[in-house]
Order: structure tokens, then C-alpha cells, then sequence
């Protein structure tokens, strides 16, 4: 990440290093963040050069899996689609209504340096984050990846869905619960209109559902296989380390949660809480074909869990 986060910002002239890097620590700045399709803050795509938009999709390759970049270069590549879908609608102030080249980079202090220091890459359904202290990678969420349109038509007869897995893992568990799992798993048969930590800092969201302790072996490989879709985003060195906090028996604090249609084609949402772990799944707008979904550590988002302990070392 280091040596990525170098080459991009060696790249940059001056007028775009301004944007594109900020001094350690600023707090607020670090802590703001966008799934919509707004001002994400740092450096577009869109004033960079050729070269430039490589070495920024290299920075944000190395902290995502194979899989997890796939998925989020195809989340940009979607803005194609929705433009097209929208009538190549023009917005106030841009050329383009949906733009692939309106993702922001932007990295907190020297990649360089013996300090702390953080980058987030992110746009319209696509937020990433990572912090970096004494050379190791402490912290990797929020992370929000979504799909509009959540299907698309291939040749031949295919769909195009990014987030396929994350809908059709957790349909199959809550299909496979008995009535009485069901009773405490489904909260409603409406679903919120958004994932309910929205854009906030601090996730905060009520504990609800059905405890993995109530899941018989099979209903737990299920609820496993969901999770790992949502820790398998970012490297496998620190998704391992991430599904590790789950392992075992410690899979058995992890809450499942429904509301909504339980068939395909129907509004739905569901969560995933437990110990330092929240993922949200909705998917409810432009008729159930516009996903939002985020994986979040309510404690540790940002690593202000891990700053605080290195502040209170170091100073």
C-alpha cells in the first residue's frame, strides 16, 4: 500500500497533491465518507491523466482482494449502465449525470514516513478505507460496495450482479430456518429504504435477530459462507484475520436479521451484528434492483480503536 500510495502521489503536480493528500491526522476530514453520489474529497479520476488513473486503481487494488477489485471496478463501470438506464441525463454543474470518472483518492499523511497514516478511495457506491500504523494494515472499514442497476442483461442470456452472493447466500439461510428461527430472524415484512447506518461516523444500530447459537451445523455454514463474502473485499492476509474473530464458537454471537420479501424481485434487507462487526444489506429501491451493502466494526471503524491505544503508547 505504501509504495502504491508513493508512485500515485509522485505522479501528481502540485495542484493535484493538494487535493490529494492531507497532513496526519485531520480527524474530520478522515472521518467523513459518502456512498451517494456526491463530493467524496481528495482527487477525481477525472483531473487525473492516463497514467495518473492506473497508478490510483493500483492503490486502490492493493486493498482489495482479486475478487473485491473485480467487483469494484464493475461497481464504476455500472455508472455506464445507469446513465444509460436514466436517458444519459445531464446533472446541475456536470457534463455527465453518472460518471465513472467522479471517484475520489485521497491519502492522510507520508506513506513515507514512521507515522500513521490512512488513504480511502470512494464514489458513487464505493467506499474504502484503510489505516496503516507501524507498517501493518490495522484497520480496513468502513467498506461499502453497491450495485444500481443490481442486475443487468449479458449476451446470451446472462446476468451481470456484482452483489449476487450477498443476496442469494443470505436468502437461502433465511429460507432454511424453521418457523420458530424465523419468528426471531424476520423483524418485518417491510424493509427500511437504506442500510440504517447510513453515512454516519459511528454506527449505531440496534442488536436484533437471531443468534448463530440457534442455527443447527448447516444454517452455520450458511451464515459463515455470507460473512466471508463480506470480509473476502479486502486481502485474504487480513480477511483471514478478520474471519478469525468468528471462528469457532465465537461465530455464535453473530446476530442474522430480515425484513421484507423473503423471494427474489422483493424489497428485502438484512444485517449481520455481533462483536465488532456490523454488515448491512439493502436492497429495496428502484424495485428491488438497487443494492447498498457495507461491512462496518462499530469500535474500530477508521481504527480509532487502534489510534487510541497507540496515543496513549507513544504520547
Amino acid at each position: 500500500m505504501a509504495a502504491a500510495a508513493e508512485r500515485w502521489l509522485t505522479s501528481l503536480d502540485d495542484a493535484q497533491r493538494a487535493d490529494a493528500m492531507l497532513p496526519w491526522p485531520s480527524e474530520d476530514e478522515r472521518h467523513r465518507w459518502y456512498y451517494t453520489p456526491v463530493d467524496h474529497g481528495g482527487l477525481p479520476l477525472g483531473r487525473m491523466r492516463p497514467a495518473q488513473q492506473s497508478l490510483a486503481h493500483q492503490l486502490l487494488a492493493t486493498g482489495l482482494s482479486r475478487a473485491g477489485y473485480v467487483t469494484a471496478a464493475t461497481v464504476i463501470g455500472l455508472e455506464n449502465v445507469l446513465d444509460h438506464d436514466e436517458g444519459w441525463r445531464v446533472r446541475a454543474n456536470r457534463e455527465r449525470g453518472r460518471d465513472p470518472l467522479l471517484y475520489w483518492a485521497r491519502v492522510f499523511g507520508d506513506p513515507a514516513g514512521d507515522g500513521p497514516w490512512a488513504w480511502r478511495f470512494g464514489g458513487h457506491h464505493l467506499s474504502v478505507h484503510h489505516l496503516v500504523v507501524d507498517g501493518e494494515v490495522q484497520a480496513s472499514s468502513p467498506c461499502f460496495l453497491g450495485a444500481n442497476p443490481a442486475s443487468s442483461p449479458l449476451l446470451g442470456g446472462h446476468l451481470l450482479r456484482p452483489l449476487g452472493a450477498a443476496e442469494d447466500l443470505a436468502r437461502g439461510l433465511v429460507h432454511s430456518l424453521d418457523a420458530e428461527q424465523r419468528a426471531h430472524a424476520v423483524l418485518g415484512p417491510h424493509a427500511p429504504d437504506d442500510i440504517l447506518s447510513g453515512e454516519d461516523p459511528r454506527a449505531r444500530v440496534e442488536l436484533a435477530g437471531l443468534p448463530a447459537t440457534d442455527l443447527d451445523g448447516a444454517q452455520r455454514e450458511r451464515l459463515r459462507a455470507l460473512l466471508d463474502v463480506y470480509l473476502g473485499r479486502i486481502p485474504e492476509a487480513l480477511a483471514d484475520r478478520e474471519a478469525a474473530k468468528y471462528a469457532g464458537d465465537r461465530l455464535g454471537a453473530v446476530h442474522f436479521a430480515w425484513a421484507g420479501g423473503l423471494e427474489a424481485g422483493q424489497p428485502h434487507y438484512y444485517r449481520l451484528q455481533g462483536p465488532r462487526l456490523l454488515v448491512e444489506y439493502d436492497n429495496t429501491q428502484r424495485d428491488a434492483s438497487h443494492i447498498h451493502s457495507v461491512w462496518r466494526d462499530p469500535e474500530g471503524d477508521f481504527g480509532d480503536d487502534v489510534l487510541a491505544r497507540h496515543r496513549a503508547t507513544y504520547h
